[in-house]
């Protein structure tokens, strides 16, 4: 009854973190866009610093009307947004906070099983966009699923990298074998990581199947309110999955500089932020890319990188072996 119990109390953990997380990083870009960009709006909503922006765009979702277009396939219209949600809660719950029973469910093969259900994701903007009846719709999800094929490759290269260096495909193990002279020679393999990571979630610079100037939102054209709401959630559940990977695996997890392993949460936590500050930041900053220029991207520079870190993996383990 025990263990029952503190297997509920876990599962629960995560998903109240799964509900939490990304609304915090949807209010944090709210407000780092707002102060970079000099954007007056996201600053007024409820008064003091625009506190309550979050709470006027939930409201504003659950207003507007459902529409399900004549001509689209109803089930798996509906469905898609779940579809597209759900694979981020599954990762979540074997992303380890801390070492020990931190963990929602330990995985064995937890990089392996976290790669193949982030993939899952993708299907729910590819059923957006064959659902709508909207040939615009179905242009962005075909550009949703070439970005995918592009960019899975690299990331699953540069995560294999650092499961080498650990000797193992757990999650938890990966970051208790952590030391701290792994950084200068898994950098690139960690930029490679979360460079793929962002273009799988759509994120800026790499929007182009969501580029509202050029094809209307992509897949999610015909989506309004709560329904168009799990998009953007996923987005961010997307964030938060991507920054706690690449806390995981290329930064120690727990690991930080004094407080052991009774800080080992705070330290996780501390490094996810940080990392989504930064994909707020590359927001702001960098210009959209063209197609041509992001399969370059991923086929010519970051495969050839992640090839390289490997490469480099190996030779390092028979060096100090």
């Amino acid at each position: 009854m025990t263990d029952a119990l503190d297997v509920t109390l876990r599962l629960l953990a995560v998903f109240a973190a799964f509900l939490v997380l990304p609304l915090v990083v949807g209010q944090t870009e709210h407000k780092v866009m707002a102060h970079m960009q000099g954007r007056l709006g996201p600053m007024y909503a409820g008064g003091f610093h625009g506190w309550a922006q979050l709470v006027a765009d939930g409201v504003k979702f659950a207003q507007k009307e459902d529409v399900v277009p004549a001509g689209a396939d109803r089930r798996v219209f509906q469905l898609a947004p779940a579809v597209a949600l759900l694979p981020y809660l599954l990762v979540l719950l074997v992303i380890p906070l801390g070492p020990g029973d931190a963990v929602g469910q330990a995985i064995d093969a937890g990089v392996f099983f976290a790669l193949a259900v982030m993939g899952v994701g993708v299907l729910g903007s590819l059923m957006a966009g064959w659902a709508s009846a909207n040939k615009y719709s179905l242009l962005g999800g075909l550009r949703t699923a070439a970005q995918l094929l592009a960019y899975e490759l690299p990331m699953l290269l540069a995560a294999a990298s650092v499961a080498m260096a650990a000797g193992t495909v757990s999650l938890t193990g990966i970051a208790g074998a952590f030391e701290w002279w792994w950084l200068p020679w898994q950098i690139v393999g960690a930029v490679v990581f979360f460079v793929a990571g962002l273009a799988e979630l759509q994120r800026p610079p790499f929007d182009m199947p969501v580029a509202d100037s050029e094809i209307i939102f992509g897949a999610y054209t015909e989506y309004t309110g709560l329904r168009f709401a799990f998009f953007l959630l996923a987005e961010y559940a997307g964030i938060v999955v991507l920054c706690g990977l690449t806390t995981v695996l290329f930064l120690g997890g727990w690991h930080g500089p004094f407080g052991g392993d009774g800080l080992g949460w705070f330290w996780t936590l501390l490094k996810t932020a940080a990392l989504a500050f930064v994909v707020i930041w590359l927001r702001v900053t960098y210009p959209r890319l063209r197609e041509d220029q992001l399969q370059k991207l991923s086929w010519t520079f970051l495969v050839p990188l992640a090839l390289a870190q490997i490469a480099l993996t190996g030779v390092v383990k028979v060096v100090i072996s």
